[in-house]
């Protein structure tokens, strides 16, 4: 049986790739999901062509047509939620149910912003001056480039597309390389909703040819990317230099703290989401557990405990808990990370190692390290994949100053079942997300999304903060 190939989606035409990369599933690396597109310079050029000759129609169409478009694209997700969660898992090899949780979040964002087409507002106030009115209006931004990654094959890419579409804004973009088939999947939904030609785009490919031609392209006026911190740093520098906007949201390294006072069971959980679920590859994961001196112990020898009872396995395969690595480059880091602390003198409490299945997979045991410090480089970079280490401290003041020690910034988390101290390190922790007795990593789709210092730069994504950066502020005065 012949290979099917995915093509890009140029101007309402699927548009043959200059080449083709073969889509792996990282659970059966002999599973093959297809062929799909290599966008060149070229093909990236005709996709800006496109979206800059729709913008001016779409930018100022009816705000109904909007509405019902990305309403239609939510309404298919979400009945099609079974089986692009089956894609979603074969592709980047999260657990089924992961998988299809994704994807209906996908849908109800689309359905969110299909809303939002209807709720978008202004002021109108009175002027210093007699006799005039002054109008504060938003306007769509453009053409956006949009660069999601691999981790959320769906969701990242839906919470990006929909508030740029429904601002009025026209689209290109380029999902990781590694997870194509998603991305593809959304856009033939999207092709099929009702958008003008040219208003959304797909060019897949590589970020050295793609990514940079989005960046750099004058005809671009804003990058909305999710990714590494050295790309991210690099886009921002190109973006500044030509005056396009920017949102970036890169890395994480997040601390778990966990109080004297904290419910073990609670605590244990919480951490065990927050570090190994997704495996561990979520910008919003916690490899950094913070424990104080009086609880450190049972702590730890409950969290070896949970941590031995997770299964490894096939992300399709009923009663897993943990899928695979995403790719072999992947797995290869965590496994130095793992030799890195070891050799830094971390103890080794379980894990470690990969693990052997019924399908050739990029399989890892979830591994836990103790009695680690915070100078120790598996305290400070982020590994993205399953592994975490614990810290031991004597005390909560303590416990905050290790959790603020990072260049990072998005997203920290307490347990614990003081109310003082709760309210203290909701506003003392240096991140732009917190959470008390939950784990760090899980987010609702109507608020806003993002952090500080090193995690983010730029508007905050998601919910009605999406506005700022897909949108432009006008300012207008009215004599009377």
């Amino acid at each position: 049986m012949a290979t099917q190939r995915f093509d890009n989606y140029i101007g309402g035409e699927w548009v043959a790739g200059a080449s083709y990369s073969t889509n792996i599933n990282p659970s059966d690396l002999s599973d093959s999901l297809g062929e799909y597109a290599q966008a060149d310079a070229a093909q990236v050029s005709a996709a800006i062509a496109a979206a800059r000759e729709a913008f001016p129609a779409w930018s100022t169409s009816g705000i109904q047509a909007r509405a019902d478009a990305l309403d239609k694209v939510g309404s298919e997700i979400l009945g099609r939620r079974e089986e692009l969660g089956q894609l979603l898992a074969r592709e980047e090899g999260k657990t089924l149910p992961e998988s299809i949780g994704e994807v209906a979040r996908a849908g109800n964002i689309f359905k969110f912003f299909a809303g939002e087409c209807l709720r978008q507002s202004g002021e109108l106030l009175a002027s210093v001056r007699p006799g005039i009115a002054v109008e504060v209006t938003r306007e769509p931004l453009g053409v956006i480039g949009l660069i999601t990654p691999w981790n959320f094959p769906i969701a990242i890419p839906a919470w990006k597309i929909a508030p740029a579409l429904a601002y009025g804004n026209c689209v290109v973009i380029k999902p990781a390389d590694l997870v194509p088939g998603c991305a593809w999947a959304l856009a033939e939904i999207i092709s099929r909703a009702g958008f003008p030609a040219g208003v959304f785009n797909l060019v897949m490919g590589s970020g050295r040819v793609v990514g940079e031609a989005l960046v750099n392209d004058k005809r671009v006026d804003g990058i909305s990317f999710t990714g590494s911190v050295g790309v991210g740093r690099g886009i921002a520098a190109a973006c500044v230099a030509r005056g396009a906007k920017v949102q970036l949201e890169m890395g994480g390294k997040n601390p778990q703290v966990i109080l004297d006072d904290a419910d073990l069971k609670t605590a244990v959980e919480l951490s065990v989401q927050s570090a190994f679920f997704s495996t561990g590859q979520r910008c919003t994961a916690s490899s950094r557990l913070i424990v104080t001196a009086g609880i450190y112990d049972r702590f730890v020898a409950a969290m070896a405990e949970r941590v031995g009872q997770l299964k490894v396995g096939h992300a399709l395969k009923a009663g897993i808990d943990i899928g695979p690595v995403v790719s072999q480059a992947q797995l290869e880091q965590d496994l130095r990370y793992i030799d890195i602390g070891r050799d830094e003198g971390a103890r080794l409490v379980t894990g470690g190692q990969r693990v052997s299945c019924e399908t050739e997979g990029y399989f890892l045991a979830p591994t836990l390290f103790a009695d680690s410090d915070a100078a120790m480089r598996i305290s400070r970079e982020e590994i993205f994949g399953p592994v975490a280490n614990i810290v031991r401290v004597a005390n909560y003041e303590e416990a905050l100053a290790m959790a603020n020690d990072t260049e990072f910034g998005l997203s920290a988390g307490i347990a614990t079942t003081s109310l003082k101290y709760a309210q203290h390190f909701k506003r003392h922790a240096q991140a732009g997300m917190v959470m008390v007795n939950l784990p760090t990593a899980g987010v609702d789709y109507h608020v806003p999304f993002g952090g500080r210092k090193g995690s983010s730069y730029g508007p905050r994504e998601q919910g009605r903060y999406a506005q700022e950066f897909y949108t432009t502020v006008k300012t207008s005065y009215i004599a009377s």
